[in-house]
Formats: C-alpha cells, sequence, structure tokens
C-alpha cells in the first residue's frame, strides 16, 4: 500500500513546508485527490492559484475543532497530520496553545480518523520530543504517547492504523536557521548564532517525505519510524553558507542560548533503540503494547540488553564543513537563492 494508489489523502498543516513538499510528491505521483486542511486562508489561495489542480480540495479550519477536523476527514484513506506549532521560544511564552493543538488537536485528528475508518494515519513529531526541555517537545512527546495510546486501544487488527515518524531540523523549512542565515547574508545583517558549537540534525524535506513514505508503506499499530540522519555544529553550516555564498568576511555575532535550547538534539534513547528493528536507512521503534497487568513481567525479570548510549547529533555522522556545503547545494531552494545572489553582484 503507497499513498499513489489511494483514493484520498488528507494533510493536516499542508501550507506549511513539508506539506506542500508532501503535496507536491503526491500530485507527481498521481494521486487523485489530496485535501488540505489548515487555519490560514492566505496561504491556501497562494497555494491554489499557484498549484490550479483539480485534485486538490482546501479546508479552512483548526485541528483544535473536532467539527472542522471531521468535515476534512471523510471519505479519505489516509492522514499526514503535519500542523502543529512548532517554535520553540513561541511556545515557551504560550505553552498551552502547545498543548491545545500539538496534544489536544492531535487527538481530535487521531479519533476523528479511527471513528471514520481511514486506513492509516501516520503523525509526524520531532527530536525536540525525546528528553524534552522546552514547552514544543514536551508537547510532541505527549502527541507521541497519545498517539500509541489511542494505537493500543485500537489493537492490531483495528481498519485504521496509527503510526508516527521523528525527525530532526528541517532543511529549508519555514522558520528555521538556514533561511535566516541567508537572509541575513542578503541584507547585510551579521549572521545571529547562539552557540557555535551546538549540532543539530541535517534533513532535506525530501528525506522527510521519504520518511513519511516509509511509515505508510511499513506501519503496524503504533510503530514509531526515525531516518538516520548526519549531523553538523552551527559554525560549520555558517562556515558552509559563508563560502557558497562568496562572503568569507561577512560578521558573526553569538548572541547566546534562546529559551530552553539544548546544546544536541536526541531521535533516539537508549532504551527506544532496545525495542528498534534496524531496517537500513531507517529504525522501526515498536510500540509498549502491555496492558497494565504488570506482574507478570516483574516476575519474569528483563532478559534484554540495554542499547549502551541514545542515539543523537554528537555521535551520528558529522558532516564537515565541505559535507555541509554538498549537502545545501542539493537543495533546489539553496540552489535558487545563489542563482539570485549572483544575479545581484
Amino acid at each position: 500500500m503507497t499513498p499513489t494508489n489511494v483514493k484520498s489523502v488528507l494533510i493536516t498543516g499542508g501550507t506549511g513546508s513539508f506539506g506542500k513538499t508532501m503535496l507536491q510528491d503526491l500530485l507527481n505521483n498521481g494521486c487523485s485527490e489530496i485535501r488540505i486542511l489548515s487555519r490560514d486562508e492566505e496561504k491556501q489561495d497562494m497555494l491554489r492559484t499557484t498549484l490550479r489542480s483539480a485534485n486538490v480540495r482546501y479546508y479552512i479550519g483548526d485541528i483544535r475543532d473536532r467539527d472542522s477536523v471531521d468535515r476534512a476527514m471523510a471519505g479519505v484513506d489516509c492522514v499526514f497530520h503535519a500542523a502543529a506549532l512548532k517554535q520553540v521560544p513561541s511556545c515557551e511564552f504560550f505553552p498551552i496553545e502547545a498543548v491545545r493543538t500539538n496534544i489536544l488537536g492531535s487527538e481530535n485528528v487521531i479519533r476523528s480518523a479511527a471513528d471514520q475508518k481511514v486506513r492509516s494515519v501516520v503523525c509526524l513529531s520531532t527530536d525536540k520530543a525525546v528528553l524534552p526541555v522546552n514547552a514544543m517537545g514536551m508537547s510532541k512527546a505527549m502527541m507521541e504517547k497519545l498517539a500509541q495510546a489511542l494505537a493500543r486501544s485500537l489493537g492490531p487488527n483495528s481498519v485504521t492504523t496509527v503510526s508516527m515518524v521523528r525527525y530532526g531540523n528541517v532543511m529549508y523549512s519555514r522558520g528555521s536557521v538556514i533561511p535566516l542565515f541567508i537572509r541575513q547574508i542578503k541584507t547585510g545583517a551579521p549572521i545571529t548564532v547562539t552557540e557555535s558549537q551546538m549540532t543539530r540534525f541535517l534533513m532535506p524535506l525530501r528525506d522527510s517525505v521519504a520518511l513519511v513514505h516509509h511509515a505508510f508503506d511499513h506501519a503496524r499499530q503504533g510503530d514509531l519510524f526515525i531516518r538516520k540522519a548526519a549531523a553538523s555544529t552551527i559554525a560549520d553550516l555558517v562556515t558552509a553558507l559563508l563560502e557558497l555564498f562568496d562572503v568569507p568576511d561577512h560578521p558573526v555575532e553569538e548572541i547566546g542560548w534562546r529559551h530552553a535550547e539544548k546544546l544536541y538534539e536526541t531521535l533516539a534513547t537508549a532504551q527506544e533503540l532496545t525495542q528498534s528493528e534496524d531496517m537500513g536507512d531507517y529504525y522501526r521503534i515498536r510500540m509498549d503494547d502491555r496492558d497494565l497487568n504488570y506482574n507478570a513481567y516483574f516476575s519474569e525479570g528483563e532478559h534484554e540488553t540495554i542499547h549502551q548510549e541514545d542515539y543523537h547529533s554528537h555521535n551520528t555522522e558529522r558532516l564537515d564543513v565541505d559535507g555541509v556545503k554538498a549537502l545545501l547545494l542539493s537543495l533546489p531552494e539553496i540552489q535558487a537563492e545563489l542563482v539570485d545572489w549572483k544575479a545581484r553582484a
């Protein structure tokens, strides 16, 4: 089963960076109907006038409102749930909004899908949900927990399969540092770095779409999928951009840590990796499907060997400056930015 042979797909948050990339991928592969559910009518109108596709239907609504979710959900075969509040600082200052969207809104999406017998729901999560220290990560961690709880209650024989994907920074996504750094280069403003030795996973949008396809194709009830990814320091990312734009003397200003930032991000804990399956480019982390009768587990004991360490951006493959440049140059958005920059010269 692949997204290209289903009748109808719903993308929540479909006007965001991931949603638009997933939408174009589905259109390129001949999907007959894609529904976009989001609350931003301006972005929907821009998408509508740009695409001019009869295969895309637009629903104004908010995942916080179950009725609007139900309207968009009726009759679809699968759901890619991308709607979320994603900015760490804004969630720190307005944590209840992260709860309402990332947790309660996600419950609306999953319960609606189950009630309407949708075949598959893939929920998008983030590395910030692992060992979370900020409100955004905590709300995403709770989203994962409620998705697995609902999956557990549905059981393996349900018509609806609920799964999740977890990934790190998506390169050039809206609100991320790469477009910020490029904007600062183009305007002559100093590049603002919080901590130069922070490391972050780097994933092109195309890999996040491939991860969601992988989950759709392979998910069992409650599975969580992770795509293995390389990382770099912020310092090497900045150096790579300065070299690509040929501005080696552009000022860089270290402004200090933002609210609730980490030195590195974790994609999977050691405990999770003990119940994972290595699928080559991906990890499948199986849902804990035990019930509340723990007596048997206490008496039997735990025989599984604990994995030695978490999987995080400090111990994954580390890209050097040349590696980061090569990855950046593979992005169509960076290619377009460089063409524009050279045209200005």
